[in-house]
Order: C-alpha cells, then structure tokens, then sequence
C-alpha cells in the first residue's frame, strides 16, 4: 500500500484567483504528507506571489513541484499582468479572464504529454470545466476542487429549480429554499449574478461546469462533515455520490511562518478576546464613501481593532482623509490600520481577537470557524448571501450587519451596534454564540488531524485514485 502511495503522482489546477489558489495549494500540503507526489500548475506572476508557500512545503521535504505556464492575456484581450482575478480592473474583463484560462488547454495538454511520471489524476478547480476534456483525453480521473460549502452547493441546486419552475420571482420579493432543515430564505437580489442573470456569457459556462460536473470522478469540497453533516449526506444523496470534505485545509499550515509581523506585538499587548478583526478579501471593491463609514464606526464602538485596508481601497481619497481626520492619531492605542496584506490565519488564530468583521468569502468563513471565532457578517458578492445565512442561522455563531442585497451601503452607526452586540459579554445569547464558535474551532482542528473525518476522507480519495487507475 506504501509504496502504491509513493508512486502516485496528483496534477493541481487553480483558477487563477486567490480563493482558489491559496486552498489547493494548502490541500497540495495535505495530500503531500501522505508520500504523494504533487505538480501544481500556476503562471509566473502567481507563482512568484505563492513562492512562499512552496518553499515552506519544500522545508518539510515534501513532494510539491510548482510549473509556471504562461496565461495568454494578449491572446484573450486582457492587459499584460493580469494573470490573477483580484487584478482585473472591471467587471467587464471576467468574461476575458475565463477565456483566457480556455485558452491554457492545448499548452496544458502538451505539458501533461511531457510530464514524467505521468499524472494519476487531476484536481481541478469547478471553475474551469474544460480540464474535464484535457481528464478525459489522458485517460486521468478528474475530481473537483469546490471553494464553497454543502450547505451553498445544495442551496444552489435546489434554488435553480425554483427560478426555472418560477421566472415570476422578482428582485425583492423572498422565497424560502425548501426541503432543508433550517428555514433559509432569500430574494433574487442576493443570489449570484451567474444564477441571477440569464445572461448567454453566464448560462454558457454554468453549462459547461454542469456538464464536466456528470463526467468528473467525485468532488472534494474544502468542510469538514460536523460542520455541516445533514447537507452533506443531502448533496451526496442527490447531486454528487463520489463526494469527500476534506478541509479545513487552511489548518494544514503547522509553521507560524510571520510571528514578527507588527500586528502580533500589538495583539500580544490586548487583553483576551477584546480585538475585533476587520477585513472584506482580495476581491472587494470598497468605495471611499463606504471605508468611511466603516472607520467611524469602528471609532465609535469603543472596542479595540485591527482594519485591514487592502491594496485596490488604499485610494488618494482614503488616505487624505485618514490624515487629515487625524483617524490613526484619535484612535491610537486602540485601533490598528494595516495597509494591504496580513496573516489572516495568525491573526484571527491569536488569543485577543474576539470577533471577525468578514465579507463571508468561504476561505475567510473558514478561517473564523477554525480559529473559534464569531463573526459579523456582510455579505458582498458571488455566494458570500449564502455563507452569511449558513454562520447566522444554521451555525449560529454570527451578527448581520444588515445588507439585503450586493453592494447595500452600511452607515457607521450599523457598524458600531453590530460589534456591541457580537462582543457583548453578558450571559445571554452573546455568551452561546461564543461557545458554539470555540466548540466548532475544536472540532475543525479534530477533522484534520489523524483519524480524523477529513484525514481518512483523504485517505478515501487516494484508495480511489489507485482503484479507478487499476481498473484503467
């Protein structure tokens, strides 16, 4: 069986966006430290932004190669450097950056003609259905990796039908997704736009993704069963039998590799769980307006903090207005406004955080629920309504901040009582919602270690890997 194992070779596909590079490159670790070797495919602009993480895994003298392919922006009509999804400028540049990962099949399709050993399988993101074919024409098994929850994907597949059965379903209007053992309801407004609008650009790749999804071999979704057992079984049940949760793969990361970062004298000076963690992602886009309000309201709760301001919102506006306001200065002591990047994972890891202001991204999500963290939610995009519902009603371990729809602005004031009742200290519901979210930290870490739900998953997805080649 070992040495089975050592002779297995997994081929990684990304989409080029962070949501899904940072999980398959964390999930790359996991599979790794079972003897396996792994290729993982990247282009030269990510891969010199992702280094780093390889280099950490090539110090644990584990098995992971990254190969740099070059992403044809020319071709697709992208500008030059836009190899990554948080780059793009405009919405309207999507529908290039889909065409230009389509474009990457004959190169890919040459490498893998090349690759010694040859690939035993490939794990690829849901997003880019024509690895199926590249799958196929190898005679390799092809599983998707999905970056959403059971509790989205099952959601999603029930809400497709009320829109097809219902076109009548207007923008406002709420309708409760049936069959489910919470009451979840939702307007049109909040679901994604590739669901929302039945646009032929959206409606075609949908379809393709559908269709690759009834030839894959199984799907490995980035959750761990406790977290979300009945949707689980449910999805298996109807959508995807050959189905494995095999996450949270943020937690395959044992190195604090950043422990000098400034943020963490600062929060070693806080008291336990006194500092709300505010940070939207690599893909929000934040108006001044909006990033405004935000800061006086984290001003006015009084609570200790940590903003994340990320590179795109650090605008001229923003920052005149921080130094003119004198904002760092009145807030000094108490709040901490950090440019661009952080260490999410170690922050909202260290014992002072008491809460996590999120956009509800499904890495970010995870990353709260593994640190034990509750949250406040502010869904902004994509499937972000959907994983607000799941930490509010379902896990119960979150606040709204009150948004009914993409792009809903929230004033300071909202801020400012959503963090007084998510941090509120009394005995009540503030108290529940605190212990539920330290039990389901525990819990995550439980799944991924040994014995483990998403530890002998893994060990199900490589037995089928070995049996679907023997059968081959």
């Amino acid at each position: 069986m070992a040495s089975e194992i050592e002779q297995l070779h997994f081929l990684l596909i990304p989409l080029m966006s962070q949501s899904h590079i940072i999980p398959l490159t964390d999930f790359a670790k996991l599979i790794a430290r079972r003897g396996i070797v792994v290729s993982l495919i990247t282009t030269p602009l990510n891969a010199a932004r992702y280094r780093s993480i390889i280099d950490d895994a090539m110090e644990e003298n584990l098995n992971i190669q990254m190969i740099s392919m070059n992403f044809p922006c020319q071709e697709a009509g992208l500008p030059e450097g836009c190899e990554n999804m948080d780059t793009l400028t405009s919405p309207e540049l999507v529908n290039k950056f889909f065409l230009a990962c389509e474009l990457l099949q004959t190169p890919l399709e040459k490498l893998i003609g090349e690759l010694e050993p040859k690939p035993d399988c490939m794990i690829s993101s849901n997003a880019l259905p024509w690895t199926q074919e590249v799958a196929h024409k190898f005679k390799i098994p092809r599983y998707i990796f999905e970056t959403i929850s059971c509790f989205t994907l099952l959601c999603s597949h029930k809400i497709s039908k009320i829109l097809q059965d219902s076109a009548l379903v207007s923008n406002s209007e709420s309708f409760l997704v049936s069959g489910i053992p919470h009451k979840i309801e939702f307007t049109k407004s909040q679901l994604p736009e590739t669901i929302r609008e039945a646009s032929d650009n959206h409606k075609g790749l949908v379809d393709k993704i559908l269709q690759a999804k009834g030839s894959a071999q199984g799907s490995l979704v980035n959750s761990f069963q406790d977290l979300e057992p009945w949707y689980v079984e449910e999805y298996k049940k109807l959508v995807m039998k050959n189905l494995w949760c095999i996450g949270p793969v943020s937690l395959s990361n044992k190195k604090a590799s950043i422990d000098e970062h400034p943020c963490i004298m600062w929060l070693d000076s806080m008291k336990p769980r006194s500092v709300i963690y505010v940070c939207f992602g690599s893909l929000c886009r934040i108006s001044f307006e909006q990033l405004k309000e935000i800061g006086l309201g984290l001003e006015a709760s009084s609570f200790p903090f940590i903003w994340i301001i990320r590179g795109q919102d650090s605008s001229v506006e923003i920052e005149k207005w921080l130094a003119e306001d004198e904002f760092e200065e009145r807030v000094k002591g108490r709040g901490l406004v950090i440019r661009g990047w952080a260490p999410q994972v170690l922050i909202l890891s260290h014992p002072s955080i008491g809460g996590f202001l999120t956009h509800c991204g499904w890495n970010s999500t995870l990353e709260g629920v593994c640190a034990g963290v509750p949250m406040i939610t502010w869904p902004m995009f994509a499937e972000q309504f959907y994983n607000e519902k799941f930490i509010v009603h379902v896990l119960r371990i979150g606040v709204r901040i009150g948004v009914e729809q993409s792009g809903g602005f929230v004033e300071g004031d909202q801020v400012k009582r959503a963090i007084e009742l998510l941090m509120d200290k009394g005995e009540g519901e503030g108290n529940e919602r605190r212990m539920r979210a330290l039990k389901l930290g525990e819990m995550a870490k439980e799944s991924i270690e040994e014995g483990g739900s998403s530890y002998l998953n893994i060990s199900m997805l490589i037995q089928d890997v070995i049996q679907v080649n023997s059968n081959n």
